[in-house]
């Protein structure tokens, strides 16, 4: 996933600590909330579903970094492929601004995400059991739509881990935020990060939209990141488009 990678790097982590207002949350004894691993499970099962369906996809992205305390900016496009078994590649279309940060910074941040997205290494950063306990907190709208609000807590301290919450859409079960802060601290220069994730819907699949995430340097202070997505396009035969059509006027995918 695109969190797992930017965690990895001091610079690339964190942005808008939300005070959530408990009215909007449904009780977690509400009768009406299904048990939290049965939401997990099925999450990852469609998950599994919808990477069946696909043959790979491609997409832009714009990464900007902005950190006032030096007055430096650097921002940098991106095209990203993705394969059918998850492997990403990237390739830098553009780069202007702070070269340090480019290079250092954002490149490492490319190199990282596409050594983690490799099918051997993804079960290590999986929302799943293996890595980490789950709390069911309540129900929540999230861009229209409900979803279930689920505390995660890793299970090793890692980099790669994160604790905070993740919020999984009600009718596809499908990761939609995800905020929180690494599970360890990535090195002693780094105070505090914490970080922001968003998806939308595009078809029968869900791509990031967003990444907002804050880094507190004990040198550098504050360095801002903001990842934005476009473009997003899943690669579909035509024979698995034809099922997909048919599954999405039948059941529920």
């Amino acid at each position: 996933m695109v969190w797992s990678s930017a965690i990895r790097n001091q610079f690339s982590v964190t942005s808008l600590i939300l005070v959530l207002n408990a009215a909007v949350f449904a009780s977690p004894k509400d009768n009406t909330l299904p048990p939290v691993n049965d939401v997990i499970f099925t999450m990852i099962a469609r998950d599994a579903q919808r990477q069946s369906w696909l043959e790979g996809y491609a997409g832009t992205r714009r990464y900007i970094l902005a950190n006032n305390h030096v007055h430096k900016r650097a921002e940098m496009i991106v095209h990203v492929s993705g394969d059918s078994d998850g492997t990403k590649h990237f390739e830098i279309v553009a780069e202007n601004g702070w070269n340090a940060a480019q290079k250092h910074v954002l490149q490492k941040m490319l190199e990282s995400e596409a050594e983690t997205s490799q099918p051997e290494e993804q079960s290590k950063t999986r929302l799943s059991a293996d890595n980490y306990e789950f709390q069911m907190v309540g129900k929540q709208k999230i861009g229209g739509r409900i979803a279930y609000a689920i505390d995660v807590i890793p299970k090793r301290h890692e980099r790669y881990l994160f604790r905070g919450r993740i919020w999984v859409d009600a009718e596809d079960y499908a990761l939609i935020r995800a905020e929180g802060i690494p599970a360890k601290n990535l090195s002693f220069w780094t105070r505090s990060v914490h970080f922001v994730h968003m998806y939308q819907k595009s078809g029968a699949f869900w791509f990031p939209l967003t990444t907002e995430s804050e880094t507190d340097a004990r040198l550098f202070g504050t360095t801002d990141l903001t990842i934005e997505y476009f473009d997003y396009k899943p690669n579909v035969s035509l024979t698995t488009g034809k099922s997909m059509e048919v599954r999405q006027q039948g059941t529920r995918p």
